[in-house]
């Protein structure tokens, strides 16, 4: 069977590096290293302003993460922006709605981080917390600047993210935002103030997206799953 190739969603930023400071398509290389850590090859996605692009890249991906970032435009969800709500990126939300609707259609396997579960959510007609603290009263699921929070999360009973990771585990996340509706999607796992922490389509395709960031810790569970489930729709080509 031959290594999977499994596509990375990237953030377009003003960057600075070496002798340069421009628009810079970039991702925390924990993200590519965690992929190849469980036997795929990562290719990182530039936000793209294609028509057709989106089908034109999964035809030729077995795998698709759909990564952290920036906040979702509320407007994609019909919502007026909340205070904390800030610098999103139509143009990338655009990109990955396109890349997931691409991937439903090829049946690829789509694992979402942080945002990239926002994002899904928001896809399928879904609806957002704008600011986490409001509605549990802490800030423990971020708590500033670069940090990451740790949450204990309980996993639901006869998910694919109990039968990868268990029945509770410790989790390294970095939102103020949440999903708070999600059609077609059940929940996975949920933190102790009821933050729902992941969400999985039923059936035998691999949709999963998690709240926390499993590129950032020694357990990979979640990507090893993913690299399976792709090296599987590789073989089926």
């Amino acid at each position: 069977m031959s290594t999977p190739v499994v596509g990375l969603t990237t953030y377009r930023e003003h960057a600075s590096y070496g002798v340069w400071s421009q628009r810079t398509d970039l991702l925390p290389s924990e993200y590519a290293d965690a992929v190849t850590a469980v036997g795929a090859v990562p290719v990182l996605l530039a936000p793209l302003d294609v028509p057709g692009a989106a089908s034109v890249v999964v035809a030729r991906l077995d795998g698709l993460v759909v990564s952290g970032g920036a906040d979702v435009d509320p407007a994609a969800y019909g919502a007026a922006p909340h205070p904390r709500t800030t610098a999103w990126r139509s143009d990338r939300d655009a990109w990955e709605l396109a890349l997931l609707e691409a991937a439903e259609e090829a049946g690829l396997p789509v694992l979402g981080v942080c945002r990239g579960m926002q994002v899904m959510a928001v896809r399928a007609g879904g609806h957002l917390d704008q600011h986490v603290p409001d509605v549990v009263g802490h800030e423990a699921h971020s708590p500033g600047g670069p940090d990451y929070g740790t949450t204990s999360v309980a996993t639901e009973p006869g998910t694919r993210v109990a039968a990868l990771l268990g029945e509770r585990l410790e989790v390294s996340c970095h939102h103020h935002q949440a999903v708070r509706s999600h059609p077609g999607f059940v929940p996975a796992a949920r933190a102790g103030d009821g933050t729902l922490e992941a969400m999985e389509t039923p059936g035998d395709r691999f949709c999963v997206a998690v709240q926390w960031h499993p590129e950032t810790v020694a357990d990979v569970g979640l990507l090893a799953g993913l690299v399976r489930a792709a090296a599987t729709h590789a073989s089926h080509r």
